[in-house]
């Protein structure tokens, strides 16, 4: 345990500490995410056979 008379000074930092940390603080944004990690690429529809079943499975069909 220490003990003692604190400065001024050292009062003063330490008011402003407590002042600091006792104010709330601002919720940072969620990080935007990709289209490619977005939810509806892992749930596509299912593949498509025939003439121009490449072109359907693309992303954005």
């Amino acid at each position: 345990m220490v003990r003692g008379e604190p400065s001024a000074e050292e009062l003063a930092a330490l008011t402003v500490v407590v002042a600091t940390l006792s104010q709330p603080r601002a919720r940072r944004r969620p990080t935007p995410v990709g289209a490619w990690a977005s939810y509806s690429d892992a749930h596509r529809r299912p593949l498509q056979v025939g003439h121009g079943g490449w072109r359907a499975a693309g992303r954005f069909a």
